[in-house]
């Protein structure tokens, strides 16, 4: 990537709003949990207004004495206007609009790079598509009453933007990772890499289904119910909470490669530490979901460190693989 200074400061800018923006996306992946952890999903029971509005009422007075009629005939029998849930559920909106717009800055901005990689401008672009994709989901999944299979393509469609927003910012920083090669580096680390990265998507998905499990157990035994549900799980629980000390140790051994190769300064190296601190995250608030319970404010902390994780260890893969290509040139 030759740059001129011109490019450099383009570079730079993006790479600052690329992070800022990923940042957002997680913060709105972590507003997204807590509000279908509070059940304030629901809230508004219509998109993209809310009860109709596009501010939404502040009192059940300022709806029609029989809205829970009409909505009934939509097939929503149990609405009940809840300030709290109606307006959480109305934030979650309003974030998710304002991170909508970052990513569109954040397609501008990675333009003028065209010339420099192709694949920035067209992965920012297809983030930014993304995010109209999502939000004609959420509309699918207010639609459908919550129906967990649509939440939880909703959720994996938040993972594919983060992946695009991080693959785009991988490539915006391959000079940086040109500067710090991975000649020493232990020839082991590539296929434990691919290993981890096999347990973290194996993870993902078995917690995923725990959570769709969660639904169906919430709907069945009732709020009140909640510190019993783990005595319905079905065996992936276990098997879930069991693998998670697989994962620990198979990245602590990943730390270990890089630590004993490339020593403690290398970006990879701080990248990993920064990834087995997500992981402590992840097991720390699952043990505490699974021992305690199920608290509702937990579930949230547990989602966003396991959509940490992954972000992490795609960076982590990126930035080995342009610090291998310096290398080998």
């Amino acid at each position: 990537m030759n740059a001129s200074p011109a490019d450099d400061k383009a570079l730079l800018h993006y790479r600052r709003l690329a992070t800022i923006t990923l940042a957002a996306v997680y913060f709105l992946i972590l507003v997204g949990a807590t509000v279908r952890a509070s059940g304030a999903g629901m809230g508004c029971p219509d998109w993209p207004t809310c009860f109709g509005q596009w501010i939404p009422p502040t009192s059940e007075a300022q709806l029609p004495a029989n809205y829970q009629e009409i909505y009934a005939e939509l097939g929503y029998a149990d609405t009940r206007f809840n300030v709290v849930k109606t307006w959480t559920e109305y934030m979650n909106r309003l974030v998710g609009v304002t991170i909508g717009f970052l990513i569109l800055l954040t397609a501008i901005y990675s333009w003028p790079l065209r010339h420099l990689d192709r694949s920035i401008p067209i992965t920012s672009i297809a983030a930014f598509l993304m995010v109209g994709f999502q939000g004609w989901l959420g509309a699918r999944v207010v639609a459908s009453n919550l129906q967990p299979g649509m939440i939880t393509l909703h959720m994996l469609m938040a993972l594919a933007i983060v992946a695009a927003l991080i693959f785009a910012l991988a490539q915006a920083r391959r000079g940086i990772m040109a500067g710090q090669p991975v000649t020493a580096i232990d020839p082991r680390f590539s296929k434990w890499l691919y290993i981890v990265l096999g347990m973290t998507l194996l993870q993902v998905a078995m917690g995923t289904q725990v959570r769709e499990m969660t639904d169906f157990i919430r709907e069945a035994q009732g709020e009140e119910l909640r510190g019993s549900w783990i005595e319905f799980m079905p065996w992936f629980f276990y098997v879930h909470r069991s693998f998670s000390a697989l994962v620990l140790f198979a990245n602590l051994w990943l730390v270990k490669l890089l630590v004993d190769s490339l020593g403690w300064q290398h970006s990879i190296t701080r990248l990993t530490f920064a990834m087995l601190i997500v992981i402590g995250l992840a097991i720390g608030s699952g043990a505490t979901l699974g021992h305690l319970g199920m608290p509702a404010l937990i579930q949230p902390t547990h989602l966003l460190a396991a959509t940490l994780l992954f972000g992490l260890q795609f960076l982590i893969w990126m930035s080995y693989r342009h610090s291998q290509a310096a290398t080998a040139r």
